[in-house]
């Protein structure tokens, strides 16, 4: 069955989006995976879609009026102009990226702005992305959510339907204050209805790392003290800063194929990457 992954943090401005494209890249293109990969884009905002197939695709995707994520959570909401089908198959909702040489490829759940006005009425909609998983995970390797920065049915959802939970933290000032909410979050998961289902956290990233002293170093310390004292991994890894990655993302390109990015760049990632897959026993 799939490694199902949710990348949260409970703090915006993280990197998040950036960070789950490229590892969808890395699991499906590299020589040393060429994994089955599917993303799963659960924020609103939609930024994971729109770098994955490039806006002129997904606006098309959007204005086709083709099924998204959205419609799984809507699929049995009755509206007073529309009337949503009572049932999804995965080809509706599924979108072709990229295949490669072998078995690799990537495939799309994307995500609309609608997406939150599933949050205005969240009742008993929790468990429907789970179900939709379930239906389809054994035709893939690696399962990515990429999450949005709140606490809402969408973060009840990604629980239902992860193994495992990765949190990228830009290191910089106030950088630790979605961590304590992420915490309390996964606690009341665990302790609450649905107990039975076993999620843990795969490990604390930090991205768009620069280096700068002593701001970030304080912000690592402060990171890596409330780390320890909740037993998380903090991944030896990072993920560098560079322009590289806006660059990639108006190309629709990955780090490793963006222009002029520079090789030391694609290698830092890549050593994360592996680090994941190590992590989650992929």
């Amino acid at each position: 069955m799939a490694k199902k992954v949710s990348l949260i943090n409970m703090k915006g401005g993280v990197g998040k989006s950036t960070l789950v494209v490229n590892l969808a890249w890395h699991f499906a293109y590299m020589n040393k995976w060429r994994k089955r990969v599917l993303l799963v884009d659960l924020d609103p905002q939609f930024n994971a879609s729109q770098y994955l197939v490039g806006v002129e695709k997904y606006e098309k995707i959007i204005s086709n009026g083709e099924p998204t994520i959205w419609n799984v959570f809507e699929q049995h909401t009755y509206t007073p102009t529309k009337v949503q089908p009572t049932s999804l198959t995965p080809k509706d909702v599924i979108h072709e990226v990229a295949s490669f040489q072998g078995r690799g490829r990537i495939d799309l759940v994307p995500s609309q702005l609608e997406l939150a006005y599933s949050l205005r009425n969240p009742a008993q909609k929790e468990t429907l992305l789970a179900k939709f998983i379930s239906a389809i995970e054994s035709a893939y390797d690696i399962i990515l959510f990429d999450c949005a920065p709140t606490e809402s049915v969408l973060t009840t959802a990604a629980y239902l339907a992860s193994d495992y939970v990765l949190v990228p933290v830009k290191p910089e000032y106030l950088s630790t204050i979605g961590l304590p909410l992420l915490g309390r979050s996964m606690d009341e998961f665990n302790k609450g209805p649905y107990s039975g289902h076993s999620i843990e956290i795969a490990g604390i990233v930090f991205n768009h790392a620069t280096d700068y002293a002593p701001e970030e170093r304080k912000s690592k310390r402060d990171v890596r003290s409330i780390a320890a004292a909740n037993h998380w991994y903090v991944f030896e890894s990072e993920v560098s800063y560079s322009r590289s990655y806006p660059k990639g993302a108006r190309e629709g390109r990955p780090i490793f194929w963006t222009s002029y990015a520079r090789y030391a760049q694609a290698a830092k990632f890549q050593a994360f990457a592996d680090e994941l897959a190590t992590r989650i026993h992929l």
